[in-house]
């Protein structure tokens, strides 16, 4: 039988490569309230493997290992990953964040499918939406709300 690990209960995980995994684990704590779980260090001080919770989910990361195809968005032009945070305030969440020093990308508003949510950008290269859910709102609604958005010229939220 195969030992257990931290993300034995997740079907889906995410692995990050960012630039320097020990800043990123305590920028991760400070913004978003991580909780660091192990981590995996080479002699050398780089790290190999890294895992982090962040309320009910594990992220796995790593620092750049270009021999083997890992590296971060800053070594590719950026990424087009974007993570979802579920939080209980989506305007004290953004302010955490950006104290702890990330970059607003898209003010907090409410949202056309329910969540009122705000946009940071770490300093690792990854967006974050962070999120408080204020209504439950139908596929079907979605669809009404997103049509009519975009008919009155506004973009995406």
């Amino acid at each position: 039988m195969a030992a257990k690990t931290a993300t034995s209960g997740q079907t889906v995980k995410a692995h990050m490569t960012v630039h320097d995994a020990k800043a990123a684990i305590d920028f991760y704590a400070k913004a978003f309230g991580a909780v660091e779980l192990f981590r995996l260090v080479e002699p050398a001080g780089r790290v190999g493997h890294a895992e982090i919770r962040i309320g009910d989910t594990v992220l796995m990361m790593n620092d750049e290992y270009p021999d083997f195809g890992a590296r971060s968005p800053g070594a590719i032009g950026g990424s087009p990953v974007a993570f979802h945070i579920a939080v209980p305030d989506a305007d004290k969440a953004v302010e955490r964040a950006v104290a702890a020093g990330a970059t607003l990308v898209r003010p907090v508003q409410d949202q056309f499918y329910g969540d009122r949510s705000g946009m940071v950008a770490c300093p690792f290269g990854y967006r974050w939406f962070l999120a408080a859910s204020q209504e439950a709102v139908s596929p079907e609604e979605m669809q009404k709300r997103w049509t009519k958005m975009l008919e009155g010229g506004q973009g995406p939220g």
